[in-house]
């Protein structure tokens, strides 16, 4: 039996690598099926129409509660959290919900690309946020990376007095603040071995609420088509929860995360087919900014620490 580095054999060695090879793989399609139910996300909630965007809201995680609640049950645990993770999920639902209702609301007035790509900011909204809230120093990589990230912004939000669309697309952004502050803390919680149902569900539920006194006096009438639209939605974003999870179990962030960018490449896609939307030149440029500073910084992370 040949052997090499440090006695292993060269046999062991090779079903590793193609242990690993299979789990990249793995969260590579699981990253991108997430990407494609985000995507359909959006796209549904466009599609379900002039509604409330608090009604539209209501409805999206409910449906994503439902799911929850039944994976929790499936898998016998108890609906319990921790006195010390109590805080932090509380901080997880509050700015994942505004993140959500400001995501919802660019979503009815912009471009699905557009929408998508500010929501997509996320990840260096985290690198920021990370400092004062897990005590990470990040890389000089990074701190420049976020720089340019938000440069790319600007040609997507576009602010001058002339452009009809800033506050939508203002409220685009911050929904990728939302997002990003809500990945810290459940960073946060799964380090301290918080369960991801029990996150998923105290999100929903805290969604749900939040949305209720709005449905309640704000009620539109929907047609058949529309509750579909919004339960599709519903479905998709669980999928893009569960999908995103399962992403990060299989491979490392380094080693995945830039797949996550192509939802962007779907929305532009589902607007394009079905609603005829066609991203401006400036938000080309935005796009281009954002997902290239994304690729290289990913590859500065897998040159930085190579897979084992």
């Amino acid at each position: 039996m040949n052997r090499g580095k440090f006695g292993i054999s060269e046999e062991r060695s090779d079903r590793v690598n193609k242990l690993h090879m299979t789990n990249h793989v793995k969260g590579i399609l699981y990253i991108i099926a997430a990407a494609v139910g985000f995507s359909f996300m959006t796209f549904f909630v466009k599609l379900s129409g002039d509604l409330p965007t608090m009604q539209k809201v209501f409805f999206r995680n409910a449906v994503a509660l439902t799911i929850a609640v039944f994976t929790v049950i499936k898998s016998g645990e108890k609906f319990y959290i921790e006195k010390r993770n109590r805080m932090d999920i509380l901080m997880r639902c509050v700015f994942g919900t505004s993140g959500v209702i400001a995501n919802f609301y660019a979503i009815d007035k912009l471009d699905l690309s557009d929408a998508n790509m500010l929501n997509k900011l996320s990840p260096f909204f985290a690198i920021i946020l990370s400092i004062p809230i897990l005590k990470e120093k990040p890389s000089k990589t990074d701190i420049t990376a976020t720089i340019i990230a938000f440069i790319g912004a600007l040609f997507i939000i576009r602010p001058t007095g002339t452009n009809l669309q800033l506050i939508p697309a203002l409220s685009g952004l911050y929904g990728g603040f939302g997002a990003g502050m809500a990945y810290v803390f459940v960073r946060k919680l799964g380090k301290k071995g918080e369960r991801t149902a029990i996150i998923v569900m105290c999100f929903s539920l805290f969604s749900c609420l939040v949305a209720l006194p709005s449905l309640i006096f704000n009620y539109h009438h929907m047609e058949f088509k529309q509750l579909m639209f919004l339960v599709i939605a519903g479905a998709s974003a669980a999928l893009g929860q569960f999908g995103i999870t399962s992403a990060y179990k299989c491979a490392p962030a380094k080693d995945i995360s830039v797949f996550d960018y192509t939802q962007v490449i779907f929305a532009a896609l589902w607007g394009l087919l079905f609603l005829g939307e066609i991203p401006v030149p400036l938000s080309i440029v935005g796009y281009i900014i954002i997902i290239g500073v994304a690729v290289v910084r990913w590859m500065n992370a897998r040159k930085e620490s190579p897979a084992q």
